[in-house]
């Protein structure tokens, strides 16, 4: 049988190589104008690895563990984690109104830059881009604090 430790340990460098993905995914996207399909593919291939190599080890090692060590700092980790996946599900509700609005105009394939994404989504297009970026930034900011908490518990279980 394969040691906790060493299991902690690889989901640790899982976990701390989905960054590098959610930092490149958002650099390409902020930086690549215009957003065509292609861009958006490229795009959504470094977040969605990013979300695996977050998403696998918490479902497969993490969750089944929480209920024989729910308190102190598993639980600060496990209420961030939640929270980040929380504020991804609300920002979600943001993307599908904007990727129906921008495919329906055919914005990916055939972009033109005097359409402007306020007219194309009716009123409510702002509201939805605001949850887009509050739902992004929120996970990140949580992401980040639940792997400082998460980061602190590998040590002090596995390290010291």
């Amino acid at each position: 049988m394969v040691s906790d430790a060493l299991v902690a340990a690889v989901v640790f460098v899982m976990v701390s190589l989905s960054f590098p993905c959610f930092l490149y995914g958002a650099y390409y996207i902020i930086e690549t104008e215009p957003v065509t399909w292609g861009v958006l593919v490229h795009h959504l291939k470094f977040v969605t690895t990013g979300l695996l190599l977050t998403t696998v080890p918490m479902l497969l090692w993490m969750v089944p563990r929480l209920p024989n060590q729910l308190g102190g700092l598993s639980a600060v980790h496990a209420y961030l984690g939640l929270q980040a996946y929380a504020l991804l599900l609300f920002g979600g509700t943001g993307i599908v109104r904007i990727f129906r609005a921008k495919r329906r105009h055919d914005l990916y394939n055939d972009y033109d830059e005097d359409i402007l994404m306020d007219e194309i989504g009716g009123d409510r297009m702002s509201h939805w881009r605001s949850r887009l970026r509050i739902g992004v930034f929120g996970y990140v900011i949580f992401w980040m604090l639940a792997y400082v908490v998460g980061t602190a518990r590998f040590v002090i279980r596995y390290v010291l």
